[in-house]
């Protein structure tokens, strides 16, 4: 079975997020993985971009009933028409999450994805959470580079 690894961003991102993201998606390809993201613009298309430019397959989970709006570099494209609640679908479909950029619902997916507990969370630029005390929360680790981003999901330890 192929590693399935979610990337979520915001939409309208940041040209690095954008590059951070299409570069993310092309490492992912080329180690065989599937990337998940929510298929639309910004951050997931770049993933999509990235992955399909090295032959990769992107799994597009949309929060709309119908493929509006759709990336056209998703290879499966999945309507849920559940809005924003498909981000725990992104997330539970996961061996690990890599966070891309900042965004309200971009930070619901890292909640989401450390509520879950099961799969590393990798966060690459975008918002910092920190406790009452203004330390950084345990658990998300965080990466300066796209190599280092998979690096620190721990499924190539060979790499």
């Amino acid at each position: 079975m192929a590693i399935q690894v979610s990337v979520c961003g915001p939409r309208d991102c940041t040209s690095e997020d954008e590059s951070n993201a299409r570069e993310v998606g092309r490492l992912l390809a080329e180690r065989g993985a599937v990337v998940i993201c929510g298929g639309y613009t910004g951050v997931m298309a770049a993933v999509a971009a990235g992955a399909r430019s090295a032959g990769g397959t992107v799994v597009g989970i949309l929060s709309r009933a119908d493929r509006q709006d759709a990336n056209p570099d998703l290879s499966i494209v999945i309507p849920t028409g559940v809005g924003e609640a498909r981000n725990g679908i992104i997330v539970n479909s996961a061996d690990a999450v890599i966070v891309i950029g900042g965004s309200w619902g971009t930070l619901s997916e890292l909640a989401l994805a450390m509520r879950r507990g099961r799969t590393p969370v990798v966060q690459l630029g975008g918002w910092r959470i920190l406790d009452r005390d203004g330390r950084p929360l345990p658990g998300v680790e965080h990466a300066s580079t796209p190599e280092e981003a998979l690096a620190r999901t721990g499924l190539w330890p060979s790499r």
